[in-house]
Parts: C-alpha cells; sequence; structure tokens
C-alpha cells in the first residue's frame, strides 16, 4: 500500500491496475484510485488463462513483480508489458530473474516494506513516506462495535496461516497469561480474532477456557476482514505472530505487538512497530539451526515446531506494558501540543 500511494503521489493521473487474491480482494475492495483484477489462486492455470483474456487488449508501460512465486511468475508471462521490473538477484526467490528485464537496486537486509518501496524508488519517485489510507466501510465499524461493546480493548490474533511447515503459532497458556494480565492490571479486554478453520477455533477455546470470564471475546471465525479491520482500527493495541492482522495494525496506526522467533522481524515485523515486537528469533536460530544470525541468510526462517515456545509469557507482558506507556505517553504529548 504505501508502495501505491508514493505512486499515486508521483504520477496522480496515472491508471494502476492492481492483480491481486480473493481474500486479499475483499480486505482491500474500495481502495481510491486502483483497479482490482481478482484472481483465485485455487484455480490454477484455468484461472491464469481467464485473467489473460481479461487484460488481453491492455498494454501495460510497466509491471511491478513484487511477488516472488512461481505462480506469480507464470501469470506475469501472459501480462503485455513494455517494462517488466523485478528484485535484483540477490532477493530474487523462484528464479524470478528470468522473467524480469530490469530489476530493483540491491539494498541488503532489507525490511519487506523496504523492498516493495524499492519499487516506486527504481521509477523514479522521491517521496516514499509511508502512507496507508485503508478504507473501512460504516458496515465493518458496526460489526466490529456489535463484538467489541463500548469498553477499551485488546485484539489479540492468535494464529497465522495454515500452510505447510508455517510454525508461526505461539502457546495457549502463553496467550492466556497476557489477556489476564491486560485484564487485571490494565482494564482491557481481549478480542481473539481470526479465520474460521477448525485448529484456530480449537485454539481460541482453548484460550478462552484458561481465561476469567468477562476478560475475553473470542469473535474467531464471526467476522469479515473488514469487519477485523475496523476491529483493529479502534484497538489500544493488537498482538499477533507475522500474520496479517499484525501488519494490518501497523497500516492502521494501531499499536502492534508482534511475536517473532520462525522469522526474523528485522526483515518482517509490524514496520512502525518494530522495537516492541518480541525477539527469540536469534535464540530459535542458535538452537534449531545451530548457528548465529550473521551465520544465516537473509530472510532464513526456522523451520521447527517448537520455535515459537521459546516467547516467554513475562516478555510479552513486557513488552505490553511498554506498548501501552509508550502509546499513552504520546497521546498526551498530542493532547498538550493542541491544546
Amino acid at each position: 500500500m504505501p508502495t501505491v500511494r508514493a505512486l499515486q503521489r508521483q504520477w496522480p493521473d496515472a491508471r494502476i491496475t492492481w492483480i491481486i487474491g480473493k481474500g486479499e480482494h475483499s480486505l482491500l475492495a474500495g481502495l481510491s484510485g486502483v483497479e482490482f483484477v481478482v484472481y483465485d489462486k485455487s484455480t490454477g492455470i484455468t484461472g491464469m488463462r481467464a485473467l489473460w483474456r481479461q487484460l488481453a487488449g491492455t498494454r501495460f508501460d510497466v509491471l511491478l513483480h513484487m511477488q516472488q512465486a512461481i505462480r506469480a511468475s507464470l501469470l506475469s508471462l501472459g501480462l503485455k508489458a513494455n517494462v517488466r521490473v523485478g528484485y535484483d538477484k540477490a532477493r530474487a526467490k523462484d528464479a524470478q530473474h528470468w522473467f524480469t528485464q530490469h530489476q530493483i537496486a540491491p539494498h541488503s537486509n532489507a525490511h519487506v516494506l523496504e523492498s516493495f518501496m524499492d519499487f516506486a524508488r527504481v521509477l523514479g519517485v522521491k517521496d516514499d513516506h509511508l502512507e496507508w489510507n485503508l478504507p473501512v466501510t460504516e458496515t465493518a465499524r458496526n460489526e466490529a462495535r456489535v463484538i467489541s461493546g463500548e469498553s477499551p480493548y485488546l485484539v489479540i490474533n492468535p494464529c497465522s496461516n495454515v500452510r505447510l511447515r508455517n510454525f508461526r503459532n505461539w502457546s495457549v497458556e502463553g496467550y492466556a497469561s497476557v489477556i489476564e494480565h491486560a485484564w487485571v492490571q490494565h482494564g482491557l479486554k481481549s478480542v481473539l480474532t481470526g479465520g474460521g478453520t477448525a485448529q484456530e477455533r480449537e485454539i481460541g477455546d482453548q484460550i478462552e477456557a484458561l481465561c476469567q470470564p468477562g476478560s475475553v471475546i473470542n469473535a474467531i471465525g464471526g467476522t469479515s476482514l473488514k469487519g477485523v479491520l475496523a476491529l483493529i482500527d479502534q484497538a489500544r493495541v493488537v498482538i499477533a505472530p507475522d500474520t496479517g492482522p499484525i501488519h494490518m495494525a501497523n497500516a492502521m496506526g494501531t499499536p502492534a505487538l508482534g511475536l517473532y522467533a520462525s522469522t526474523n522481524p528485522q526483515r518482517a515485523a509490524p514496520y512502525c512497530w518494530r522495537e516492541f515486537a518480541v525477539n527469540a528469533y536469534p535464540e530459535a536460530v542458535r538452537t534449531y539451526l545451530h548457528k548465529s544470525v550473521e551465520g544465516v541468510n537473509w530472510g532464513q526462517r526456522v523451520r521447527h515446531p517448537d520455535a515459537m515456545m521459546l516467547i516467554k509469557a513475562d516478555d510479552v507482558i513486557a513488552k505490553l506494558d511498554a506498548l501501552l506507556a509508550h502509546t499513552a505517553l504520546t497521546t498526551s504529548a498530542g493532547s498538550t501540543h493542541e491544546n
């Protein structure tokens, strides 16, 4: 989104077409100045051919190839573009450089957000300040109000996407300890969010069973993506592993506390709240890869089911206290300045 906004600032009249997945489109629908072309990833080559037919009459000045999966590269083959820009060779995966003519400039140890912004920079964009402006409908806000009520709350999204060897979920007991602390020490309820998979529902039920009555609202499987965005927009803090809602919080300006062990927070933590991420990644690299952080490739994942268990509840609670104190200070300073 910051890349799209930077392009719009540079060229307000440019036509921007975004090829996007179904789930992602349900979150970003209504975005100003963008034409979406929705691709259902589950349709494979049949869906690709349908998309190629849809765009057969369009030739783009430039194609920004910002996703590195081989599926995205194959899809790009059926698009007409004068210039195809991809990642530099150090950052390209799945042989993406075979599918592009030009590459963004090398940028060692870059955060994912910075890597995306490099696509705007290579086109000559100078104003690269961060801007999201995600649309939230009144319907979504009403959905969020029905779930959260009037009391202040945290959002906790305990699960990451269900994918093969995607070991990013923290412990049920750890989340329950954080919810207890937020309730007793700060008077904050916790709203649990997530998809409707059996695993997510089971984990939500287990967390709820360990918590005091009234301290938690279990909305897992009970919201739209826009509804989650609205909940996040009004939350005091969002706590989650490296998954969509923690980055949605970053986009909405909501304080974000990311939980990181299997992925490197220096590369993937919520960009504006990196200092508040709980970082067990160096310990996970030492424990399960038997190396130092400096000895592994940038972006190296620790694919071990116990990696996230290296995160201690006391560390998460300490970060939560620091984040709430920081937010209170900045809010107070802002109010004083305005007065």
